[in-house]
């Protein structure tokens, strides 16, 4: 079984958004953060640090746990009103009462680096010139990398979020692939997975996909990224039994996460030279 690592195409998106960085506005990109959840903090200064790496400003905007939903979308909209910032992301998990999709909605979608505003989600479904959720991208971007061929070929996507499942469906569609969208509620999930010539598992459920799910050849990209009790990271897909069976599957940590980074920052310093 091949292993379809990250590294190598993060670290050429990394250098490509570099010298679209110097090449024109210094971008700025705008992370609204209302969580004391520490993975995610996590991510948040994985992001600043890498933004960094490639000539982009982060700013973190931290509002705190206890934040009122008016106050987090007062702040969205401050922020995509404001002429030297170019990337507005909202970081989740939210306090209760909070919702992500209601707040997304106040980001402008030229500033919408992540895809969160419905608004993107709709003219990405239409087709229309959108950012797409930066994971979904990744997918589709370590799909071309390892020359994946897509046009006629069975997809299943495992998850039906806004974030991924949904997006990459449209994705997927647009370069002429059969798309099955399956959940964790769909019945005997093994008997669709395994028509699969590409699976996505993007479910959020450690080792929801097993030997059973996956057909002799098919190419495996797992989006999960559980917790474990020690601390790291396991995805959606059991690798060690699909590892005979599947022809390649993503790692995590080190698949899908590293090209997300660097696409959500490729999509800043592109939202800072629109017209």
């Amino acid at each position: 079984m091949k292993t379809l690592t990250g590294k190598d195409l993060a670290a050429a998106i990394r250098a490509q958004t570099q010298a679209e960085a110097a090449a024109g506005a210094p971008p700025r990109l705008a992370v609204v953060v209302a969580t004391a959840d520490e993975a995610s903090l996590w991510y948040v200064r994985s992001i600043a640090k890498a933004a960094a790496g490639v000539g982009i400003a982060c700013d973190v905007v931290d509002l705190g746990p206890d934040a009122a939903p008016d106050q987090i979308a007062e702040t969205l909209a401050r922020l995509s009103a404001a002429p030297d910032v170019h990337g507005v992301m909202l970081q989740t998990p939210l306090p209760p009462g909070a919702s992500a999709q209601q707040l997304a909605a106040a980001i402008d979608p030229r500033k919408d680096v992540d895809g969160a505003n419905p608004l993107s989600l709709g003219r990405l479904a239409a087709g229309l010139p959108a950012f797409p959720p930066a994971t979904a991208a990744a997918v589709m971007a370590l799909l071309d990398h390892y020359e994946v061929p897509l046009e006629g070929r069975r997809a299943v996507v495992v998850g039906r979020s806004t974030v991924v499942g949904k997006p990459l469906a449209h994705l997927l569609l647009d370069r002429h692939a059969t798309v099955t969208v399956a959940h964790s509620r769909t019945r005997d999930l093994a008997s669709v997975t395994a028509r699969a010539e590409v699976l996505v598992a993007a479910a959020g459920r450690a080792g929801l996909i097993g030997r059973d799910h996956v057909a002799p050849g098919a190419v495996v990209i797992d989006v999960g990224t559980n917790p474990t009790d020690d601390g790291g990271l396991t995805g959606d897909v059991d690798a060690a039994a699909v590892a005979d069976v599947a022809a390649a599957l993503t790692p995590v940590p080190g698949g899908v996460g590293p090209v997300t980074t660097a696409l959500l920052l490729r999509h800043t310093a592109r939202a800072a030279n629109l017209p």
